[in-house]
């Protein structure tokens, strides 16, 4: 009897990987400062309205607060101060994402404050282009791609950079140390 030749493409990947890479992925899109980010809505666990955050001294700048989430502490990233710019506003369509992000087996629960949602868009992996090299304004490690939507570009985020657990808790012990010294 005959066999079953799965065929491969040139880059030898097999039909069934091909077709898993042209998939379209779901991203959430969002504004901050006038420009359009997205990231994957697997990450995305809800979106609240911006309510009470209450501050921590002595955190760095970019990190707004704590929430009460059904009784867990959530930490409130704002976003814009994150990439190197100035604190966010709060407008009267600012929210909170509730991203969720696995590190060492652990689960965290990160907000993050975003100017206004928009949808969830279907982005076509062929439609994403590789991030820039230079000229964005903000580290092109925080950016997984570049899609195209409607002839706009549309940044997509790496969630687990721009949140990184680690990072920030280095950057919140700069924060306290240069805070000790300065008293």
């Amino acid at each position: 009897m005959g066999q079953v030749v799965q065929s491969a493409g040139k880059s030898g990947k097999s039909v069934a990987e091909l077709a898993a890479d042209s998939a379209p992925q779901q991203y959430l899109t969002f504004t901050l400062g006038g420009e359009m980010f997205a990231v994957a809505i697997l990450n995305v666990k809800e979106i609240i309205e911006y309510g009470t955050v209450t501050e921590i001294p002595m955190m760095p700048g970019f990190i707004r607060g704590v929430i009460n989430l059904r009784g867990a502490v959530v930490p409130v990233i704002d976003l814009s101060c994150r990439f190197g710019g100035k604190s966010s506003q709060v407008a009267r369509r600012t929210c909170i994402v509730i991203v969720e992000l696995e590190q060492d087996d652990q689960k965290h629960d990160i907000g993050v404050m975003v100017d206004a949602v928009s949808e969830v868009l279907e982005i076509p992996r062929s439609d994403i282009e590789p991030p820039p090299s230079f000229g964005a304004k903000i580290r092109t490690d925080f950016i997984s791609g570049m899609g195209k939507v409607g002839g706009k570009f549309v940044i997509i985020l790496d969630v687990a950079r721009v949140l990184s657990v680690e990072e920030i808790a280095m950057l919140t012990q700069i924060g306290e140390s240069s805070a000790s010294e300065a008293a």
